[in-house]
């Protein structure tokens, strides 16, 4: 049996945490080991100051911080109209029509949940399918939902491919009873005229969530996003800048922009970001709200996303969420494996901040 691993340094040393003989008790225990002190990354040097940085040293300095920063960067990735028309009622639900439209429906193989392809519009001029997978006896408005999220070379249906590097989470997700929903991912090419890459990737998970808000079965309140690589990349651009998502798990992406500068894919940069921003205050963005990062201590070296990068991110990030008073929060989770999702810490994560579906 594979072996997850939680490691997390801090005042009070070490602290490993074994999945397999946790179980579902790994979340609380996960949500405690966050409590112990800042993590050291030892032997690194600190980055260079940013132009918007975070601050603040209380929560209403950190609000303030996070209503700037947002609005920046939506205007650096050219998503100012498309934001001031996403207008949301006091369910999360967005003023812009969707025109979903079902194209096919299937049984799960164990027949725990329903497998749904509908097609939706992203925008006037642009429409995206998404895979959504719905619990056989789910409950109305009691359900929590997973936009699950792949990486480069992927597609809305390898989250659910259990021999994949994504583990089949999505699956593992949907038959412990929560709604998902999966989209393809924009890869390398802008779709629209004066639109940015990442505006445009970020935008369509966005409407996604529009999907999950428009769910009858979907409690509005619990909305979480997981996902891996160039997916856990989306999903803390996704956590940070929609405020409707309460729980984000980023696996395999936590590092600084220095580490991506070389031997990787360039398509996460735009003009603007660098100059104002590291990659821990986009995660920042996401307090008070849950999050969880995973880095596997088998991840390729050179390149990859190491440890000691993720571990000084981890330290930046928490002085948003000890600014917010929710430590409890956040956290960093380290498995054996390379880079993968860990399934066993993102399920016992999800189930402890969305809380467990009501229809299992």
């Amino acid at each position: 049996m594979r072996i997850s691993s939680f490691r997390y340094s801090g005042a009070f040393g070490m602290v490993h945490c074994d999945s397999r003989r946790l179980g579902s008790r790994i979340g609380v225990l996960l949500s405690a080991c966050a409590l112990f002190g800042p993590t050291i990354a030892e032997g690194i040097e600190p980055a260079a100051p940013r132009r918007s940085a975070f601050r603040a040293q209380n929560a209403e300095e950190a609000a303030a911080w996070r209503a700037a920063s947002r609005a920046e960067l939506f205007r650096l990735m050219r998503m100012e109209d498309q934001i001031a028309a996403h207008r949301l009622d006091n369910q999360g639900r967005s003023a812009l029509t969707l025109d979903a439209r079902s194209l096919s429906t299937e049984p799960s193989p164990r027949g725990r949940f329903a497998r749904h392809e509908i097609e939706i519009a992203s925008r006037p001029d642009r429409r995206i399918r998404v895979v959504v997978t719905i619990p056989t006896n789910a409950s109305p408005r009691a359900t929590p939902a997973v936009v699950c999220i792949h990486g480069h070379g992927g597609n809305r249906n390898i989250v659910h491919d259990p021999s994949s590097p994504y583990r089949g989470f999505a699956t593992a997700l949907a038959e412990s009873g929560y709604v998902t929903l999966s989209t393809d991912v924009g890869q390398h090419e802008v779709q629209g005229a004066e639109r940015t890459l990442m505006g445009e990737r970020l935008w369509d998970l966005m409407r996604v969530v529009d999907l999950a808000a428009s769910r009858p079965e979907v409690d509005p309140r619990r909305i979480g996003c997981g996902g891996l690589s160039l997916g856990g990349e989306m999903a803390m651009w996704l956590g940070a800048m929609d405020e409707r998502i309460a729980a984000t798990v980023s696996s395999g992406f936590l590092t600084t922009m220095e580490n991506l500068r070389v031997g990787h894919c360039m398509c996460w940069d735009f003009p603007g970001l660098q100059e104002g921003y590291e990659f821990a205050d986009i995660y920042s963005l996401t307090s008070p709200r849950a999050l969880q990062c995973q880095n596997g201590l088998r991840e390729r070296l050179p390149g990859g996303f190491p440890i000691e990068l993720a571990e000084r991110a981890m330290a930046d990030i928490r002085r948003a969420y000890r600014a917010d008073e929710r430590l409890d929060r956040v956290q960093l989770a380290t498995h054996a494996e390379g880079h993968v999702f860990d399934v066993a810490f993102g399920k016992a994560f999800f189930d402890t901040m969305l809380g467990p579906s009501d229809s299992r």
